[in-house]
This record gives C-alpha cells, sequence and structure tokens, in this order.
C-alpha cells in the first residue's frame, strides 16, 4: 500500500495551488469561509494539508475563487509536472 495522499509531494502543489488562486481572487481567508459557509480555520486547514476536499468541494473552492475545476486541475498538473523534473 502506497503513502497517505497528504504526505505525497503532490499534496504540496494541491495546498500551494488553492492557497494561491484564493489570493489571486483578492480573497483573504476569512472572506473564502464566508463564501464556503465554513469558518476561517476551515480554509487554514485546507491551505495547511491538514483537511483534504473531496470533488465537489474542490469546484465550490475554484468557483468561489472565480476558476473552472478543469482550469484548475490543468494547473495541478502542470505545476505536479514542474515539480517533479529535474534540476540541471
Amino acid at each position: 500500500m502506497g503513502k497517505k495522499s497528504v504526505y505525497r509531494p503532490e499534496n504540496k502543489v494541491l495546498t500551494t495551488l488553492l492557497r494561491e488562486i484564493r489570493k489571486e481572487a483578492d480573497l483573504d481567508q476569512s472572506e473564502l469561509a464566508e463564501l464556503l459557509d465554513r469558518p476561517q480555520s476551515y480554509v487554514s486547514s485546507v491551505e495547511r494539508g491538514q483537511r483534504r476536499l473531496d470533488l465537489l468541494q474542490l469546484r465550490d473552492h475554484c468557483m468561489h475563487c472565480g476558476l473552472d475545476l478543469a482550469v484548475f486541475v490543468g494547473r495541478f498538473e502542470e505545476a505536479v509536472a514542474e515539480a517533479s523534473q529535474p534540476l540541471p
């Protein structure tokens, strides 16, 4: 059995990207939390990788940040590919 996903390098890419899209939307954690009808601690936990998102939650997160889920997934895949390339 493989590593839990929270310990995989891709999880760091995901949490970094979630933080980036929130900031690009010019939202702080409290503002995004209000849009999601969640406490600010929820957004913080997600961005620190302590709470996982299911697909519907990820879609909501993206929508409230003004980003289409498919675009987010494309950015994620690009970032994972960049992170896995060896340094020259």
